[in-house]
């Protein structure tokens, strides 16, 4: 009995952890896993053939189970919202601040068309993700479909696009940009194609065509993030 004691004596007491670590370790291991789960996502919907990725395929990329999956996401659904969210964010934010000053919809509408098909040229897997997730989604997430659809009614209040429905004109955009996108990834398309683009965005929207032309080819201001502004 008193070894048995003196055995029990000699035993480390059990390390208490603080119940709030212990719930702050919990985020950040759920957090990981979202992430992966996400950018598994990502290498899916970024592929030519990524268009009708399913659960089974992220979750066998993910390396997790379809019950981690189900965890995190509702569906494919609210995943292509959530990986559209964290691929267009920074993006949509960055062009966003960089047409701000613009007084002029036109411009501002132009000048992001062209930001987003520059971006697929220089970035084939951004590009098909953007293709594939919008197939089956709402065009380029619900932040940028947002975002156009203001702009287009700015336009429309401005006075400089003279048409009777902003979904019209936001759906012309979205989709003639989506559809220009997809020609720049499958074909070898003028260096130009992005200003081309933009200019007959535009006319569509009913601005007058070398109005339109001259506007789509002004010089794009320089992109950075709004952080970038405020360094020293």
């Amino acid at each position: 009995m008193l070894a048995i004691c003196d055995i029990r004596d000699m035993t480390l007491p059990r390390k208490k952890v603080d119940p709030g670590r212990r719930a702050e370790i919990g985020r950040e291991r759920r957090a990981r896993t979202r992430a992966k789960i996400i950018a598994a996502a990502f290498e899916i919907f970024g592929d030519e053939n990524g268009l009708f990725a399913r659960i089974e395929d992220v979750v066998e990329k993910a390396g997790v189970t379809r019950a981690t999956f189900y965890n995190h996401f509702s569906g494919m659904v609210e995943l292509r919202e959530a990986l559209a969210h964290e691929v267009t964010h920074d993006f949509l934010t960055a062009v966003t601040h960089a047409i701000s000053a613009m007084p002029d919809a036109r411009e501002r509408s132009a000048v992001a068309v062209r930001f987003y098909l520059r971006r697929a040229k220089e970035d084939t897997r951004w590009a098909w993700s953007m293709l594939n997730m919008s197939a089956s989604g709402i065009i380029f997430g619900s932040e940028t479909h947002r975002q156009a659809g203001q702009t287009v009614n700015e336009g429309i209040a401005e006075g400089v696009f003279p048409i009777g429905s902003y979904a019209m004109g936001r759906d012309l955009l979205l989709g003639t940009t989506l559809a220009a996108m997809g020609s720049i990834v499958r074909e070898e398309m003028a260096d130009e194609y992005p200003e081309v683009i933009a200019g007959y965005i535009l006319h569509a929207l009913r601005v007058p065509f070398d109005e339109a032309r001259e506007i789509a080819h002004r010089p794009l201001p320089e992109l950075q993030s709004p952080s970038e502004d405020t360094k020293p």
